[in-house]
């Protein structure tokens, strides 16, 4: 009797372990893919919709129906809801760097587009894990661009905006001057503790939902450290 106890324990012990182990796959899984996604639109997106705004638009369409066709199936369900997630930012980016881009007063506001659909859904209960991957990647917009703002970045914004990419270098080592101030680093190293606050927050957590949270939020940092470095070079 005691034997069989003791067999059943191990079993049930190494059941448990197996799952830990799968769950914690399965979060950085989708801490990866929330990263991924985040840098979508700055490497893909960004000189897609340039060129062909409208297309961009309209593949808005197709991640919203891949991303349900993946819901619909329990296997892939985790992507579904991620890319489901992931279609608000591209609509957004799509609207903006397509026909609103010289105006950064609007930036937010137009990358806002889905926070009451998204908020009714955390509310239901549904698509945690693409809604809070948007909402992740929303902040770390917000806080970028209050950067902009705090060290007065938006005229060069402007700037850029109106210029060909062939001309856009001598703005961009301007603006890499300012950020190299006092002030602009005080605030970068401000805003960057912020942003890796609510990472750290976010992956103390075990559902999957968080982990995608933290991978947009925290991808954030690697996405603009990028535009640092490409400014520094250009």
């Amino acid at each position: 009797m005691t034997s069989s106890t003791s067999n059943y324990s191990l079993k049930k012990a190494e059941l448990s372990l197996s799952l830990s182990q799968n769950q914690e796959r399965q979060a950085w899984l989708v801490f990866f893919a929330a990263s991924f996604l985040v840098s979508v639109p700055v490497f893909f997106q960004a000189p897609l919709v340039r060129l062909f705004p409208w297309f961009s638009l309209w593949l808005t369409v197709v991640w919203i129906l891949l991303g349900g066709f993946l819901y619909q199936r329990q296997k892939t369900r985790y992507w579904g809801d991620l890319l489901l997630g992931f279609s608000w930012s591209w609509l957004a980016g799509s609207i903006y760097w397509g026909w609103l881009r010289y105006e950064p007063l609007i930036h937010l506001p137009i990358e806002s587009i889905g926070v009451p659909f998204a908020i009714w859904c955390l509310w239901r209960r549904w698509g945690l894990i693409g809604n809070l991957f948007y909402l992740g990647s929303l902040l770390g917009t917000a806080i970028t661009d209050s950067y902009f703002y705090l060290t007065d970045l938006i005229p060069y914004w402007r700037k850029i905006m109106t210029v060909e990419p062939s001309l856009a270098s001598p703005i961009l080592h301007q603006a890499l001057a300012q950020m190299q101030t006092p002030w602009g680093i005080s605030w970068a190293i401000v805003l960057v503790n912020i942003l890796l606050g609510f990472s750290l927050w976010s992956l103390q957590k075990s559902q999957l939902h968080w982990w995608a949270f933290a991978g947009a939020v925290l991808s954030t940092i690697l996405v603009d450290s990028l535009f640092w470095i490409a400014a520094y070079f250009a």
